[in-house]
């Protein structure tokens, strides 16, 4: 690491800036890992572009990192094959079948627990929930504003707080590269100051329970409740009434296609992390336990579809690949992401920012600052993985370098990337919503905006009062 100065800021300050200006992630990325490079040899920009371009490969020699880049593909894989195979629709015809849910009060705890349960990947979450509560809300006459909302609530701030996911893996990813020696135990003790994720799912339940509905929420609730599902003009992410019909008449696939292949993944996430830490969960290796539950889960998935009958070698195999190539833009932007978080260590940048902000900022006001950056880089860039990359080295080592409490700055880097992905117009999650709602998705953005700000202003309470007492 070279000896910090206000240079070091600039790779991952052009890379938020040219993200926010352009849209386009990757290549602002890539313009932060150029100057950074730059600056490493010597600012020289073409040699910077060369090294660059290794900076990037040189991810793939952290097998962790590696791991995980792949596990991200095999993710795709895997939501392709339980959606294409019928597994999801099977799980929606074994909840009507047996009558579970009767109202819409009980549709809506259905899409607010499937969400808490289904915890594998935001999208997988999303899916699911959508797909097994759209036709019941629309039944039972809410809103698919108030569907989209609640599996949007329950979908990445419950997975954020998971380490046995996609989405801890990564985060465990960017916290061992910051240095810590367990990064698995600094995930766990961060969990509970992830104050934005808590508030978001206890706010929808409440919002459940009560049925508050506020603002552009309450207008759609009286909209639906009139009989109209959209607003005229409304152009919803998918048109159900254009969607196939893929199964034969009276041949209705089976549950176990999506249930068995998930438990399997979820129950396979301990047991190799108790195996690959020689008897202890808490040092097993995240990437590499997350790697062989996915693995699994798809084998699983797999033999199932061989016994049932149902496809071939040649059409799961098509599958596969049609899942991971859907999963590549979000692959490319952790790589990228992880090239500039490399180079942010060798410049300093963290040891920086930490020195500067322990002379300028009182330390209680630290976590709430951390938060609201954090939030506002995710709500501008549509990526709450893209800002984990930037905020987690940067968090980290003002933690370090100052002596306070990493779980509690972590969890206001996560806490903020959450809710800057939750409430971004831009963000794949909130699209996906959008998407798995079939709602518009712009009257998706405006009717949960509110819910989101409050639950913000409550974390944001929590951080300031959190680093008086920490």
């Amino acid at each position: 690491m070279t000896d910090p100065g206000w240079y070091s800021i600039l790779p991952p300050v052009l890379a938020i800036v040219l993200a926010i200006w352009t849209k386009q992630v990757i290549l602002s990325l890539f313009a932060g890992i150029w100057i950074g490079s730059t600056i490493l040899a010597g600012f020289n920009p073409v040699s910077g572009v060369a090294s660059g371009i290794d900076s990037v490969i040189h991810v793939f020699s952290d097998v962790g990192d590696t791991r995980v880049l792949i596990f991200t593909l095999l993710v795709g894989s895997l939501i392709a094959t339980i959606e294409h195979t019928g597994g999801v629709r099977g799980f929606i015809h074994f909840l009507e079948s047996r009558r579970w849910v009767h109202n819409g009060l009980r549709a809506q705890i259905l899409a607010w627990a499937t969400g808490l349960v289904v915890f594998i990947e935001s999208n997988i979450t999303l899916l699911v929930a959508g797909s097994v509560s759209r036709p019941l809300f629309d039944r039972y006459k809410i809103s698919r504003e108030k569907l989209a909302y609640i599996i949007d609530a329950t979908s990445a701030p419950v997975c954020v707080m998971i380490p046995l996911n996609a989405w801890g893996a990564v985060i465990i990813g960017l916290i061992a590269s910051s240095g810590v020696e367990n990064p698995l135990e600094a995930f766990i003790q961060a969990i509970p100051y992830n104050f934005y994720a808590i508030t978001a799912i206890i706010l929808s339940a409440i919002v459940i329970w009560k049925n508050i509905n506020l603002g552009p929420m309450k207008k759609a609730e009286e909209r639906t409740q009139g009989g109209d599902i959209l607003w005229p003009g409304a152009t919803p992410m998918v048109d159900i009434s254009k969607e196939p019909v893929v199964d034969e008449p009276g041949k209705t696939p089976s549950a176990a296609l999506m249930v068995i292949p998930v438990v399997a993944m979820v129950l396979m996430m301990p047991l190799a992390l108790y195996i690959t830490g020689d008897g202890n969960l808490i040092e097993g290796s995240g990437s590499k336990s997350i790697m062989w539950a996915i693995i699994v889960a798809i084998v699983i998935a797999w033999v199932m579809n061989f016994i049932y009958g149902e496809h071939s070698a040649n059409e799961l195999m098509r599958l596969f690949m049609k899942g991971a190539s859907g999963m590549l833009p979000i692959a490319t932007i952790l790589l990228f992401a992880l090239a500039l978080g490399d180079i942010a260590n060798l410049l300093g940048t963290g040891v920086y920012v930490a020195n500067v902000v322990g002379a300028t900022i009182a330390e209680p006001l630290l976590a709430p600052l951390v938060f609201i950056v954090s939030a506002f880089i995710a709500f501008s860039v549509g990526s709450s993985w893209g800002t984990f990359a930037i905020m987690i080295p940067i968090a980290v080592p003002i933690a370090v370098t100052l002596g306070l409490p990493m779980p509690l700055l972590l969890g206001a880097a996560i806490s903020g990337a959450i809710f800057g992905d939750h409430a971004s117009p831009i963000s794949d999650t909130t699209v996906v919503a959008s998407m798995a709602s079939a709602t518009d998705h712009i009257d998706h953005v405006r009717t949960q905006l509110p819910y989101a700000l409050i639950a913000a202003a409550i974390a944001s309470v929590g951080f300031f009062l959190a680093g008086f007492i920490a």
